[in-house]
């Protein structure tokens, strides 16, 4: 018989496929992870795994089986969280995510008017890449995100929250007017700098920059937006910038930033849920302080 320790260790050795580092995770023994996994492919009647002396990767039937397990395991998430909220209402805990392009700069404004409105709530973090992000979200690992979106993911709940909208950032001079406007065709993509690859704010540059990506779509890219606009300061390149980030990154008279004619760049933010999880209304009330918050910024 399958039980829901198996596929949780399972899940724990797909993430490491190190039977020592998932035994790690999961707090047990090497040889009774080992045990449980054998007893699995037992069960099932199928071989889950290709093992060699130091590690292991799955097989074509492993794979099918870990999508399954991860549903699994997230809807028994889902009714131990729905069990919890029925308990506390909103208070306990919520594990959000939030992308490296917003967690700096939403963080600060969000988290003192989330608890002033949900004093009993604690907010445990995660600061990642968007495709990590919604692997967590879906199972279970994370209760929501706060991403760019659309992700166009059927099992997820999308609510927009509030549009960022994209400035030129290029090294200032003494004859040049921020009040101008700029076009896309305005741009030297040869000297475009990126964020490196997995940030979803460097594809969406690439998306503006239309044929761009693909001449120098596989460029350098920098770690953060602090060094980007140390690059723009010293002349190094332009890049565009959230507007978001600008009171945070942009302290340096050297940098001058431009608004784009209209149809203006600009990304949807959204905060994003699973559909089948039983904590909607307190997301729902998350959603309304956040677009407060910025509600108030816009006006």
């Amino acid at each position: 018989m399958i039980t829901f320790k198996q596929l949780l260790y399972f899940q724990h050795l797909a993430k490491t496929l190190h039977f020592g580092q998932a035994a790690e995770a999961a707090s047990i023994s090497q040889p009774a992870l080992s045990m449980q996994i054998r007893e699995l492919e037992d069960a099932m009647g199928l071989p889950l795994l290709e093992r060699t002396s130091k590690a292991c990767r799955l097989t074509a039937h492993g794979e099918a089986v870990l999508a399954r397990a991860n549903d699994i395991l997230g809807r028994l998430n889902d009714l131990e969280a729905y069990a919890a909220h029925a308990r506390a209402d909103k208070s306990g805990s919520i594990r959000l995510g939030v992308i490296p392009s917003l967690a700096p700069y939403m963080l600060p404004q969000i988290l003192p008017d989330i608890a002033l409105a949900l004093p009993d709530l604690q907010v445990r973090l995660r600061e990642t890449m968007t495709d990590t992000l919604i692997e967590e979200l879906k199972r279970s690992d994370l209760d929501a995100i706060i991403a760019a979106l659309p992700l166009n993911e059927p099992d997820l709940e999308e609510r927009p929250l509030f549009i960022d909208r994209f400035l030129l950032a290029t090294q200032n001079s003494p004859d040049l007017d921020e009040r101008q406007r700029v076009q896309s065709h305005d741009i030297d993509f040869n000297r475009m700098l990126l964020l490196e690859e997995g940030h979803c704010l460097r594809d969406q540059t690439l998306d503006y920059c239309g044929n761009y990506a693909l001449k120098y779509g596989d460029g350098l890219g920098a770690t953060s937006l602090a060094t980007i606009m140390q690059m723009v300061a010293n002349g190094y390149g332009v890049t565009i910038l959230p507007e978001i980030c600008v009171s945070a990154e942009v302290n340096d008279d050297r940098v001058a930033l431009l608004r784009f004619e209209d149809p203006q760049p600009m990304r949807q933010i959204g905060l994003i849920w699973r559909k089948s999880s039983p904590r909607t209304s307190l997301f729902e009330e998350l959603e309304t302080i956040i677009r407060n918050r910025y509600r108030v910024e816009n006006t």
